[in-house]
């Protein structure tokens, strides 16, 4: 599997988490009905979320990731 796939799993599965927590959270504990659950937890999702990103440096082919609660960019292994 190529970093490009892992970037977008790891990207999908990281926002399907903070998505479902916050709907479930939204829908019981806020007065928020219909339409405004899914976009206030899709919000939040994409701001709690860290996001990957696969870029080839000097040939070689890097997974980094950044995310709002470490500081600065990360390499994956």
């Amino acid at each position: 599997m190529n970093k490009k796939t892992k970037a977008f799993i790891y990207n999908f599965l990281g926002f399907a988490f903070f998505f479902s927590i916050v709907y479930f959270f939204a829908a019981r504990f806020t007065g928020l009905t219909g339409l405004w659950i899914p976009l206030t937890s899709a919000v939040v999702a994409s701001l709690l979320t860290p996001k990957f990103q696969a870029i080839t440096y000097m040939g070689e082919e890097k997974l980094f990731m950044k995310w709002l609660f470490i500081k600065g960019i990360k390499e994956i292994k």
